[in-house]
């Protein structure tokens, strides 16, 4: 087995160095969230920490997102200019009010760091800092993602098609989450498959609308939207195989403005989440057939779409086993945990890892002293994490990027 880059290096402490700016730069971007594709202020506190440093920086067009570039000083691995490996952190918030009573809360109503987008932007600005100290003896270049908008408004997607990627083209891709719902400083992941796709299914329900007292008049589409719901259900259970699951969730039905009238239309949304293509496909399918194919059985019309999302979040098993051997070094015996399953939440640094081998890894941030199969979770008014958690993660961050430079996939 190779030598790891950690036998000689430690970067658990070069991780560490870096915590007292981590944590600062954290509070300060938790403070004044940011939602969707424009993240100004934590752009402009991400660069102003990164000041200084040996970086070219490089804007995205669309999302004011951008990438830092940092070439080593050696070449090395795979040409005379080395192999070049991408860490991303992404930088946008919730549209949730914070209720945590943390002195650095959220000044902004409606907007929270609920996700951790906080930590994962302070995390990489602390390991490009670290790895730019060390940048003599680097074999090839890093590529420091910092993108807006991954909370449903698809950040990733549109930097890849302003061509970020082209301008210094990666041949693998690393990315950290943190979970409060994990033990402190303990990596979590999976080979295959990590996150679901992410899609969203909207139908309209066309009847006739009337007196409520005289249903037989009408056509109502009420109870035909309620047929659509419940054999959706049953079409996943009965037909989508377990191995390769899929979950359809209507989470809105809209419909009706008094007691004593039948609408004349109903609209139903929800997320379709799937682990594979086939599926994902197969789904869709069924979708609108079923929609439609119910409302024409009661004498409806169904106008049904559905708005494509995120992709399968798939990790190579090559980069996974790679972050694996180096989360014992990084936090000792037991650092890393097998994800047993899927998790149906998506990610869109599932576009990045679409053209690019690579991996992201859960690191479990449960304050101490408290239970993380009963934290507040990801998503919640109440989430906190163990802000010294995060030197793990600066370490990670370095430790897979200079791996990887020396030594590839293999």
């Amino acid at each position: 087995m190779t030598t790891l880059l950690s036998d000689r290096t430690d970067w658990h402490a070069i991780g560490t160095e870096q915590l007292d700016g981590v944590i600062a730069l954290r509070r300060a971007i938790h403070a004044e969230p940011e939602v969707g594709l424009h993240c100004p202020l934590t752009t402009q506190r991400a660069q102003a920490a990164l000041a200084g440093l040996p970086l070219e920086i490089l804007a995205s067009r669309s999302p004011p997102g951008f990438v830092a570039r940092l070439r080593g000083g050696r070449a090395g691995g795979a040409g005379s200019n080395g192999r070049t490996v991408l860490l991303r952190g992404d930088m946008d918030a919730l549209p949730m009010t914070e209720e945590t009573g943390l002195p650095f809360a959220s000044t902004l109503p409606g907007a929270m760091h609920a996700c951790g987008h906080d930590a994962h932007t302070a995390m990489l600005v602390g390991a490009a800092r670290a790895l730019s100290a060390r940048r003599a003896e680097l074999s090839g270049t890093i590529v420091f993602m910092f993108q807006p908008g991954e909370e449903g408004h698809h950040g990733a997607r549109w930097m890849i098609e302003d061509g970020l990627l082209d301008i210094a083209r990666p041949e693998a891709a690393f990315a950290l989450h943190i979970t409060p719902n994990a033990p402190a400083g303990v990596f979590v992941s999976r080979e295959g498959a990590l996150l679901a796709s992410t899609d969203t299914v909207l139908a309209t329900i066309r009847g006739k609308g009337g007196h409520a007292a005289m249903p037989h008049e009408a056509v109502d589409p009420i109870p035909v939207a309620c047929a659509i719901v419940t054999a959706l259900q049953q079409h996943v259970a009965r037909r989508v195989p377990v191995a390769d699951p899929a979950v359809l969730t209507i989470t809105q039905i809209h419909a009706g403005s008094s007691h004593n009238i039948i609408p004349g239309e109903v609209k139903l949304m929800g997320t379709l989440r799937t682990l594979s293509n086939a599926t994902r496909e197969a789904m869709r399918a069924a979708f609108h057939q079923i929609a439609q194919g119910i409302a024409a059985a009661h004498g409806c019309t169904a106008e049904t779409q559905i708005d494509e999302g995120y992709p399968v979040t798939m990790n190579d098993p090559r980069a996974t086993r790679l972050m694996r051997d180096l989360a014992d070094e990084i936090s000792g015996e037991g650092g890393w945990s097998i994800m047993p399953a899927p998790m149906m939440g998506g990610e869109d640094f599932s576009y990045v890892l679409r053209e690019l081998p690579g991996a992201m890894a859960f690191i479990g941030v449960a304050p101490e002293g408290s239970d993380p199969r009963t934290n507040p979770p990801l998503h919640n008014t109440r989430m906190t994490i163990a802000e010294e958690v995060m030197a793990k993660g600066v370490a990670m961050h370095c430790a897979v990027a200079e791996r990887f430079l020396e030594h590839g996939l293999d």
